[in-house]
């Protein structure tokens, strides 16, 4: 365990995660970590260190002690510790979408699931007619979300791929219908062809779940347009990547991959302030111990400086630790789960109730509003 900062061995990895949220009335910037600009500091941060011999190894430190201590360490850990606090600490800018719209993360956006497709695992099959997924896509706007996905090629465990024709013309008639209607829409595509059909169709952000990485042509795609990228962590495909996933440290693996990914798109030409971030909850992960290590520490990837998704929704570790086995019957579990990640920072909740989880969002806040949170008027 670490205990104190220049313990860290030389060519040591560092990483930080900031825990204890409080409100900046108790505690001045000497004394607490910023949040991206917000009201609400944090008092202190678990510090990791993965050493050249790849073992891990932590410590807490108060913010006292993490800003006295940082004086005494070499010039690398000294330098990696200043990059992750200055990201942390940056505003999440707005993301313009068109003049109409824009993604502002003053609070946690709800992300409406439309899967239309026969074989998504929790709603696979009832909106493939493009009349029907469209008042769905209605109805979840009326509920409160803020941003509907719409993916035409079920990512679950052991899903098939689709043809890129036939998963465009499965969600371009939804995003035609839905495009003028004030709300933003996401294409969940692992597919160039694919964006591209749906961004000229009035889709407003590409969310690939192999991170611009399964396509060679989606990199490039995405650099000559505009529009929001959201990059998320997967072990493998989805046909495969439940069989036997496994991590030494799951946090800092998971880390390093969007790391590295959010690297190759801003030297692609996709700038840092529209892309978001996602770890990918079930997709090649051990079903409950990975799944609650990556919410547990969702603060840790605020240190990259960019907007934070959650896709918890309905998924199968959430059945594992309820006993509910039933996809459609996991709301409360999934709305916890939604709750718990916006507390250590998740800007966007993917969801497929999303009346509960509009609800259990705005008491999310409530608990974490610095202007409300002792009570002081």
């Amino acid at each position: 365990m670490l205990t104190r900062l220049n313990e860290i061995p030389d060519g040591s990895k560092v990483y930080l995660r900031p825990v204890g949220c409080v409100s900046a009335g108790h505690l001045d910037s000497r004394a607490s970590i910023n949040y991206a600009g917000t009201g609400v500091r944090y008092a202190g941060a678990v510090v990791y260190a993965r050493c050249p011999m790849a073992n891990v190894t932590s410590g807490y430190f108060s913010a006292i002690d993490l800003f006295a201590q940082m004086d005494g360490v070499s010039p690398a850990v000294h330098a990696a510790l200043s990059l992750q606090l200055t990201r942390l600490g940056g505003p999440r800018h707005p993301v313009n979408l068109t003049a109409e719209k824009k993604l502002a993360f003053t609070k946690p956006l709800v992300m409406g699931v439309l899967n239309v497709t026969p074989d998504s695992f929790s709603d696979g099959g009832k909106f493939l007619d493009p009349s029907v997924a469209v008042r769905r896509a209605r109805a979840m706007v009326a509920a409160g979300a803020d941003i509907i996905d719409i993916g035409g090629e079920s990512t679950r465990p052991g899903a098939t791929p689709v043809w890129e024709g036939e998963e465009a013309d499965r969600i371009i008639p939804v995003i035609e219908a839905m495009k003028d209607e004030g709300v933003a829409l996401s294409v969940d595509t692992r597919h160039s062809f694919v964006m591209k059909k749906a961004l000229y169709a009035g889709a407003d952000i590409i969310n690939d779940v192999s991170a611009l990485s399964h396509d060679p042509d989606s990199m490039a795609f995405a650099a000559s347009v505009s529009a929001p990228v959201i990059l998320m962590h997967a072990q493998g495909d989805p046909k495969t990547m439940q069989e036997n996933p496994g991590y030494d440290h799951v946090l800092l693996v998971v880390y390093d991959y969007l790391s590295a990914r959010l690297e190759a798109c801003t030297k692609a030409g996709i700038s840092a302030d529209r892309i978001i971030l996602d770890p990918g909850i079930g997709f090649g992960k051990r079903v409950v111990q990975d799944n609650i290590a990556l919410i547990n520490g969702l603060s840790l990837f605020q240190t990259l400086g960019c907007p934070i998704l959650l896709g918890a929704s309905r998924k199968r570790f959430v059945g594992a630790i309820t006993g509910v086995d039933d996809a459609e019957e996991r709301v409360i579990g999934s709305v916890v789960a939604a709750a718990k990640g916006a507390e250590y920072g998740a800007n966007i909740i993917r969801a497929h109730d999303v009346v509960q989880t509009v609800e259990a969002l705005k008491m999310a806040q409530a608990f974490t509003d610095a202007s409300v949170m002792d009570g002081v008027v």
